[in-house]
């Protein structure tokens, strides 16, 4: 990966987002996990034999992925990585919920909001349609801008697929709870360690963003070491800690999913509830985390050329 064609990625992502009609790797991953899952499960009797067949689907889809990348052809190599991004896309889904929202329509903005999150949306009122956004918008900015920058720069872009690969396998396999506890144990940690270090990068970054644009960076870094280490989870909470910090927000705490509540910590405490300004807010400190992680995945590629 040269810095040219990263570039060319990047500026693509920004231009084109993430168009419905084209052929995207990751339907292709999510392709193959499904059909993978469903045959592996007839094998399974138990769970070591569950965690042998997650593990196996885990590390099939990887290689599939790493090999997609091989080609050295040019234009090859900048579509991949045009792919691996995902900052047009993420910023337009929310501007059109917070839109929504502004309006006074939502039902509407909680239609718009169960495409990006997976949470039940139909008895969220406006600050939690809010507290949504902003949640979604700090978490997606490390697996869709700042990691996949990360491994495109430290690993080119047969690196930045399988970390594509492995978000996806998290995504769908690597839950917490039957029927997935032990058949996607392997990719939770895997995409527990593939992001251990970008989720750190986005928070840094949104500090910076924070800084850069006006909202409250001292905030968000007191709140990034208070609170981003209390989410089960090592990388959940960094960012969306620091978002909570810088907009001077609460967030996470009770969440539905299919039916069922689901309580997690809350970040920022002391912080008031969320809002739609907060909102549209969080679209342009993620814009900047964009710009920030973009450059520093440069400087990544500059000194691996050295």
């Amino acid at each position: 990966m040269t810095p040219a064609q990263l570039s060319l990625a990047y500026v693509l992502d920004w231009a084109a987002g993430d168009p419905e009609w084209f052929p995207h790797p990751v339907r292709g991953f999510g392709l193959l996990i499904g059909t993978g899952e469903r045959c592996l499960r007839q094998l399974t009797r138990g769970p070591r034999s569950e965690w042998i067949a997650g593990a196996s689907l885990t590390g099939a889809v990887m290689f599939c992925a790493w090999k997609l990348g091989r080609p050295r052809n040019g234009a090859w190599q900048v579509v991949l990585a045009w792919t691996a991004l995902a900052t047009r896309s993420l910023l337009d889904e929310a501007r059109g919920v917070i839109s929504a929202l502004e309006s006074d329509q939502l039902e509407l903005a909680r239609r718009k909001l169960s495409r990006i999150v997976g949470r039940d949306t139909a008895r969220l009122d406006a600050s939690g349609i809010a507290r949504a956004v902003i949640e979604t918008l700090a978490e997606s900015a490390c697996d869709g801008i700042v990691a996949p920058l990360f491994w495109l720069a430290m690993a080119d872009v047969s690196g930045g697929m399988v970390y594509k690969a492995v978000n996806t396998l998290d995504s769908m396999i690597g839950h917490r709870e039957a029927p997935y506890l032990y058949f996607g144990r392997a990719a939770a940690r895997l995409d527990d360690a593939a992001n251990y270090i970008p989720a750190r990068m986005t928070a840094l970054a949104i500090v910076a963003a924070a800084r850069i644009t006006g909202f409250d960076s001292k905030g968000a870094r007191e709140a990034w070491r208070r609170d981003g280490d209390s989410h089960a989870s090592p990388n959940a909470g960094q960012s969306e800690a620091a978002m909570a910090g810088a907009l001077g927000v609460r967030l996470g705490g009770e969440n539905f999913y299919e039916g069922r509540k689901h309580k997690g910590p809350v970040l920022n405490a002391k912080g008031r509830a969320a809002t739609a300004r907060d909102a549209r807010a969080a679209v342009s400190l993620v814009a900047g985390v964009s710009g920030l992680a973009f450059g520093a995945a440069l400087l990544i590629l500059g000194w691996r050329r050295r």
